[in-house]
């Protein structure tokens, strides 16, 4: 018989030692709304296909969960797109920041996958084009796949992030002069925007991302939210893409796919087995969360329990 992990001694365990670190992270002040966020909270939890659950500190927490939302946009939109959708967005590493602008210069702009900003932008054009009221129906989205009905926008996040927003502003107008924006930029954004201002809960986001785990199927609503090829390309993309131009090394640490938010959260997904979150508001130079990182290495090196 194959022994039982114990979960909660080693969220114990390892977050007593990551405790002890030196934080050299920062929170997401460029967002000033972010920057409000109490830096020392820090939450897990991990939920299994067969429906346990595991968590410790602030696991039940709401935050802004930012661009592990992109997740949720992608798998709406591959839904209502299928592989047509690759003709606007690609799904290779970018290598560089999450904001870069120099990429879609040399690429026509065609965003290189659909969690940088550039690509998330589009995605939100799409489903702006898709939808009827893109706002409610992607949060209604949300809430009917992962069985979870008190998920909603921050509207002083998204008041912050469009004040602030300067960038994105500058990669949806650099777009849509390449002709990969078909709406105005002022409505994509907006969605954009309020987009990443959905706020979760750890164990929000370990119940949510389960379809991942379950080849499309969520195992708690028992809802098919994509198909199992779908939900394979978006852990391929996920691994590759999900933490920037520090996907190789969330990989080569961890052994999971997964996405970050500059909120602090993590969500990784180790197929057939569960979903693990995580958050700690301080972020490492690359808009990575510095003690989530350290979190999820610790947890699948002490279960030794990842894809590897």
């Amino acid at each position: 018989m194959k022994d039982v992990i114990d979960y909660q001694k080693i969220f114990s365990d390892v977050a007593s030692k990551v405790s002890k670190m030196d934080d050299l992270g920062n929170v997401a002040c460029y967002i000033p709304e972010l920057g409000t966020v109490n830096p020392n909270k820090l939450g897990i939890h991990l939920t299994t296909v067969d429906q346990l659950h595991f968590h410790f500190g602030d696991a039940t927490e709401k935050f802004s969960i930012q661009s592990i939302s992109k997740v949720f946009s992608l798998t709406l939109a591959l839904k209502l797109k299928g592989d047509k959708l690759w003709e606007r967005v690609g799904y290779e590493p970018s290598g560089c920041a999450f904001n870069s602008l120099v990429q879609l210069e040399h690429e026509n702009g065609i965003p290189r996958n659909p969690f940088i900003n550039a690509g998330a932008i589009v995605i939100c054009d799409v489903l702006v084009s898709s939808l009827d009221n893109p706002k409610d129906d992607l949060l209604d989205f949300i809430k009917c796949t992962s069985g979870i009905d008190d998920i909603s926008y921050n509207e002083k996040v998204v008041h912050s992030e469009k004040e602030t927003g300067y960038r994105n502003y500058a990669l949806a107008n650099f777009m849509k002069s390449f002709g990969n924006l078909n709406n105005e930029v002022d409505c994509v954004l907006d969605f954009y925007f309020h987009l990443c201002s959905i706020e979760m809960s750890c164990k929000d986001l370990a119940q949510a991302f389960l379809y991942l785990a379950d080849a499309g199927v969520n195992p708690i609503t028992n809802t098919t939210v994509i198909t199992a090829r779908r939900s394979k390309r978006i852990n391929s993309i996920m691994q590759m893409c999900g933490f920037y131009d520090e996907a190789g090394e969330f990989a080569f640490k961890t052994g999971l796919p997964g996405k970050s938010g500059v909120g602090g959260g993590i969500i990784a997904v180790h197929p057939g087995k569960y979903c693990i979150a995580v958050w700690s508001p301080k972020l490492n130079k690359n808009g990575n969360s510095y003690k989530g990182m350290a979190l999820l290495e610790g947890i699948t090196t002490r279960s030794n329990n990842s894809i590897f």
